[in-house]
């Protein structure tokens, strides 16, 4: 890419607001980004911190009027229907002739197709793609994203696409074809969610037994129970110095998101016809974290603290 580009961002929440920032510092010289969040405060903040290479938008549809390559990073499946189906402030309010249309939300795969679909009916020249995204908000920051492409290699925008993913993220994987994206991401983050509890459960059995967990952590790294997870994400406070429990559970991957995501795993499995022996039990634990005051708007990981995993070992360790 070396020709300035109108880019929109819609989304300017954890995980968004970090991957704007990255796309708007690497973008060609004289290309603009356009912004839009339901909070005023987080276009104002962006805008601010970028005065010359972005501008605040009071809409989608005003994203729609100036860019021509729009990503929406949004919660929720009824968030991102709200953004590109909403009369008249949504992006389908405008015409999208030969728009590129890239959304990175989590979502369910009927309500990805159902928008997909619609972009097609209105403005057939528009081009929408599943991209969901692993790597939580240390990967958004770092722009060390995976992203899962609902696409092939095939496709004749997957060199576009590629080029500008890679501003956000290391790693892009054409997934084969549309929804295909999300099914893949739904299908790593039931995994990823069951691998975390798994990590929490199995540290607390450790720490209980009154082994120290870096030294678990480390046998953890080097043998069968090794994950990224237990290598970056660790649920227990002090064993991982940047991951959001040294900090208090604060940042990363909110546990209601994730309650969220493995709930629509556990759906599109169903649908799928796919036996799963870990999903009511994962589900149940997950949703009764994120409606535990102790553990809500925290990092997925805190369910350390919800299995009452010892979070003062470190000072119970320099007492002795």
């Amino acid at each position: 890419m070396d020709k300035s580009l109108n880019v929109g961002f819609i989304g300017l929440g954890a995980m968004g607001y970090p991957m704007a920032s990255n796309l708007v510092t690497k973008l060609p010289q004289g290309s603009k980004l356009y912004v839009f969040d339901v909070s005023k405060l987080a276009t104002e903040t962006f805008t601010k911190s970028h005065p010359t290479s972005s501008e605040s938008c009071d809409s989608p549809r005003t994203v729609a009027e100036h860019a021509n390559i729009i990503f929406t990073m949004v919660p929720e499946g009824s968030h991102v229907r709200s953004v590109y189906l909403d009369q008249p402030n949504g992006l389908l309010s405008h015409h999208l002739q030969s728009r590129l249309l890239i959304d990175c939300s989590t979502i369910d795969c009927e309500t990805s197709s159902s928008v997909h679909d619609e972009v097609k009916r209105h403005s057939p020249s528009a081009s929408f793609y599943d991209a969901p995204v692993s790597g939580g908000t240390l990967g958004a920051e770092k722009a060390t994203l995976t992203f899962m492409l609902g696409c092939s290699e095939t496709d004749e925008t997957f060199p576009t696409l590629h080029g500008l993913l890679s501003l956000m993220g290391k790693t892009i994987v054409a997934c084969g074809g549309p929804g295909f994206g999300l099914t893949a991401k739904l299908c790593n983050n039931y995994c990823s969610a069951l691998i975390s509890l798994a990590t929490a459960e199995a540290m607390n059995i450790g720490m209980r037994s009154g082994m120290d967990p870096r030294l678990l952590a480390r046998v953890f790294a080097s043998s069968t129970a090794q994950s990224t997870i237990c290598d970056k994400w660790n649920p227990v406070p002090g064993v991982c110095p940047d991951a959001p429990s040294s900090h208090g559970y604060q940042g990363g991957f909110k546990i209601q998101l994730m309650k969220k995501d493995f709930g629509l795993a556990v759906e599109a499995g169903k649908k799928a016809g796919a036996k799963m022996l870990l999903a009511d039990a994962g589900l149940k634990g997950y949703t009764e974290a994120s409606e535990d005051p102790r553990c809500r708007d925290l990092d997925s990981r805190v369910m350390f603290r919800y299995l009452g995993g010892d979070e003062q070992w470190q000072e119970l360790a320099r007492q002795s």
